[in-house]
């Protein structure tokens, strides 16, 4: 007897419950989920519990290299279950009890060894949320909205990260550094509601892993290349993965450096609220770049937006030694917003110019966010290290060399990707 073959799903403009409101609030309410406490851990390891306790620069740098190899060894695999699973949103909500459950737990554990594995299961976790929302947007609304709906999805990640650090700055100051806490969990509730409205049958799983399947075509008639084929024998995938490491490793130590030396010079309730402030000022800037992205990179084409979120990225580490005023570095930090903004639009966009058709996208986006994730642990060590040695000033120019680095093998050896996606 003959088996019919599964449908596949419907467009979502064709679905009773259209899932881009529902998108629209995860990515709200996600933003300050998805990387745990972020620069917050170093203010409430250096300022709260500080050299009595045994922490410092260089001791909560090392925290957050340790948490980063973790989440970084956890990319790939993380991109794995994504391209395999059929419950993307179930997963998401997984992801973010644990990060949560990982951060709110911190007043609560004591010593470096506890602080270092709650830590690094909230990376574990949180490297599911970007290749899962990739796959969750490109399974809805296909490779040619992929683009414009990427840019999307930023902005309102972008906004969200303003208004959650917004009211921690706010909080902070009339309760303290630990008001955070409290803050994350009432945005994972919410995220969770958010995820629970994305219905899992309308995301075409075999688009969201970037098969290029007529729509009558099953999965079986559609078949994937192998991932080890996709990850090495792609050169401008390769180059692309040294590029996002080399970003990381100049901008992901920029803003925690600048959170511990408000902590020196200022104080720990307002240094959380500075550091509110400057990820206020940044996030505002990433809301139109992201926006920006989405629109114009298929007009004007990804490498030239790449190459200006490098040259800002360098400028902003220089600029950072101009002046130890407060509000400077709060002004140059809304700088990230251009640098970050374009970076965070464009990554899942050239994943998938690079990948169009070989059924990786997610194992891609994972071994490309390993190496991006490497950058970022590596900078935590490499700044702490230098400020505990040399001062601030030496940190941010060393960072902002790093970032001209990246700047100059951008513009020689990338090539353009635009065209794969035509």
């Amino acid at each position: 007897m003959a088996t019919l073959a599964p449908t596949r799903p419907a467009p979502p403009e064709a679905a009773p419950h259209p899932p881009g409101r529902a998108l629209d609030a995860l990515n709200f309410f996600l933003a300050d989920v998805r990387d745990g406490l972020g620069p917050y851990l170093a203010i409430y390891l250096v300022a709260v519990r500080g050299p009595t306790h045994g922490w410092n620069e260089a001791t909560a740098g090392l925290v957050l290299t340790i948490a980063g190899i973790v989440g970084l060894l956890a990319q790939t695999p993380a991109g794995w279950l994504i391209d395999r699973s059929t419950r993307k949103p179930a997963i998401v909500i997984a992801a973010a009890l644990v990060v949560t459950l990982g951060s709110v737990s911190l007043p609560f554990v004591h010593g470096f060894g506890p602080v270092v594995v709650t830590q690094s299961l909230a990376a574990a976790a949180g490297a599911l949320f970007a290749p899962a929302i990739a796959a969750i947007t490109l399974g809805l609304f296909g490779a040619r909205a992929f683009s414009a709906r990427v840019g999307r999805n930023e902005a309102f990640n972008h906004a969200g990260n303003a208004v959650s650090a917004a009211l921690a700055g706010v909080l902070a100051w009339r309760f303290g550094p630990v008001v955070v806490f409290y803050l994350m969990a009432g945005l994972t509730v919410a995220s969770v509601l958010a995820a629970r409205r994305i219905d899992s049958r309308q995301i075409d799983d075999e688009v969201a892993r970037g098969l290029d399947c007529a729509p009558d075509e099953t999965a079986a008639a559609c078949e994937a290349e192998p991932g080890w084929r996709v990850l090495l024998e792609q050169k401008a995938l390769l180059l692309f993965a040294a590029l996002a490491f080399l970003f990381h490793l100049a901008n992901a130590a920029m803003l925690t450096s600048v959170s511990q030396l408000f902590a020196r010079t200022v104080g720990k309730d307002q240094a959380t609220s500075l550091t509110a402030a400057c990820i206020v000022a940044a996030q505002l800037v990433m809301v139109p770049m992201a926006l920006l992205v989405g629109r114009k990179a298929d007009a004007w084409g990804r490498k030239p937006l790449f190459l200006a979120a490098f040259a800002v990225l360098a400028a902003r580490g220089a600029l950072y030694t101009v002046s130890r005023d407060p509000w400077w570095l709060v002004a140059v930090q809304a700088l990230d917003g251009v640098g970050a903004g374009i970076f965070g639009a464009l990554f899942p966009i050239v994943i998938a110019d690079l990948t169009r058709g070989s059924g990786r996208f997610n194992v891609a986006q994972g071994a490309v966010a390993t190496a991006q994730g490497l950058g970022a642990a590596l900078s935590a060590t490499l700044a702490g290290t230098i400020i505990v040695g040399a001062g601030y000033a030496p940190t941010f120019l060393t960072l902002a060399a790093i970032a001209g680095g990246g700047l100059t093998l951008y513009a020689l050896a990338m090539p353009e990707t635009r065209e794969r996606s035509s």
